[in-house]
């Protein structure tokens, strides 16, 4: 097998989930790929975790390898031949290293900018929550996504909700020539808590465009936390 191009553990993902109209979405859909659903729906989330012990093709980059991002991603699929491939498409990732960003940029295209970030992880001890914010600075204000949660994480049910959100596993990014390329992203499923609490505060319009102001202005559908794993990311391959 070939060495992955990106290793790291993902941990305590807040997943607050939207839905959308699919024209919002459409013009963003990489060629050669199409919208995916859920009970006939189509999603956005807003994510934030904790990257840890990262690796760029085994090697640690100092200062580079504990940090935070925020993702706002969409859900597609692309037929192959062992059947559909379910996957991610980013609006836009926030990360807190100019590196960082620029790497992802360059060699996934993918939109990636470098805002500071800090974070606050607390995890539930018995009858007392656990808490996950997420926030970065745009301009003067600091924004932050946030989720409350209790208990210990319970496995993912099959076909629900929280599966079709996790469990997409292949990512497709649109080149600047108007090529797409594909990565695969490795993780066993993860448990999840439900969240009792979530909150998402934002300029939407400055981060993401005004496209997505009414769907990320409401409450979301859902909002779980994932407890994350090791992954593992691919090198880019032509689709």
């Amino acid at each position: 097998m070939p060495k992955p191009f990106l290793t790291a553990d993902w941990r305590t993902l807040v997943m607050l989930n939207y839905r959308i109209d699919p024209a919002i979405l459409q013009p963003l859909v990489p060629p050669g790929t199409e919208l995916d659903t859920f009970n006939g729906q189509h999603f956005v989330s807003m994510v934030g975790f904790r990257f840890t012990n990262t690796k760029v093709l085994g090697w640690t980059i100092p200062f580079h390898v504990n940090f935070d991002e925020v993702n706002l991603r969409f859900y597609i699929r692309k037929r192959a031949p062992e059947g559909w491939r379910r996957a991610v498409a980013f609006v836009k990732e926030i990360v807190p290293r100019w590196a960082i960003a620029t790497i992802a940029r360059q060699v996934y295209n993918e939109n990636y900018v470098a805002l500071p970030m800090r974070s606050t992880v607390v995890l539930p001890e018995r009858d007392v929550p656990g808490e996950a914010i997420y926030r970065w600075k745009l301009g003067d204000d600091w924004h932050e996504l946030g989720a409350m949660f209790v208990g210990e994480p319970k496995p993912l049910v099959a076909d629900s909700e929280e599966a079709f959100i996790t469990e997409h596993y292949w990512g497709y990014v649109t080149q600047r020539d108007q090529s797409v390329v594909e990565y695969e992203v490795k993780h066993p499923s993860w448990r999840v808590w439900s969240a009792t609490k979530s909150w998402f505060r934002c300029d939407v319009a400055a981060m993401y465009g005004s496209q997505f102001v009414e769907a990320l202005n409401r409450p979301p559908a859902s909002a779980f936390v994932a407890e994350g794993s090791e992954i593992s990311v691919s090198k880019a391959m032509t689709a």
